[in-house]
């Protein structure tokens, strides 16, 4: 078996398109492959990563968890890991699916009464009381969150485009509108 893949090879092993291995390594989840271009070779170390992904995904992880358990992850790691996790077992129902996503335990389903009493509280008697807390909410503007962002393509030329990871904070944001009018006064000098 061959230790480099062209693009097309390893997307055909892997059972996954180039797109997709392209997005990957936009995301950080694979390493860019060791050449560039057209000649762009990918060793066994990326079909493995690709195998590990698709598991996880399969096991419903999100792509940005999936992102922070590979980056500690040594090679050797990532292959074990590849061969023994299997695909967890599908929740029976949504409910449970959303509060295993949570991290909740499912709530038993309570015995009803012969009798309904339609003045009985509807909270489970297990849900503890909300306590009012003793500091005021934070006012201090939160940082973007990175797994929550989205990228926006930005074309700046027929033959050149910006590519930008969105939300960005304030400062951030006037810095890249600056930096885009910039290069298309650049590119119109021409």
């Amino acid at each position: 078996m061959p230790t480099e893949y062209s693009l097309t090879d390893l997307a055909k092993i892997a059972d996954v398109t180039p797109r997709t291995i392209r997005y990957y390594i936009a995301q950080g989840l694979l390493p860019s492959p060791t050449q560039l271009g057209p000649a762009a070779r990918y060793t066994e170390s990326h079909l493995e990563r690709l195998r590990l992904i698709k598991k996880l995904q399969a096991a419903d992880m999100p792509l940005a968890k999936i992102r922070a358990r590979l980056r500690g992850l040594g090679e050797h790691e990532i292959a074990t890991m590849s061969t023994s996790i299997e695909p967890e077992q599908q929740p029976s129902a949504a409910i449970d699916y959303v509060r295993q996503l949570l991290g909740e335990r499912p709530l038993r389903k309570p015995a009803l009464d012969k009798q309904p009493n339609f003045f009985r509280s509807v909270a489970p008697a297990s849900m503890p009381a909300p306590t009012p807390t003793s500091a005021p909410p934070s006012t201090k503007p939160q940082a973007p969150d990175p797994d929550r962002s989205q990228w926006e393509r930005i074309a700046l030329d027929p033959d050149v485009e910006l590519h930008v990871r969105r939300p960005l904070g304030r400062i951030k944001n006037k810095r890249v509108d600056r930096l885009i009018s910039i290069a298309r006064q650049l590119l119109e000098e021409e």
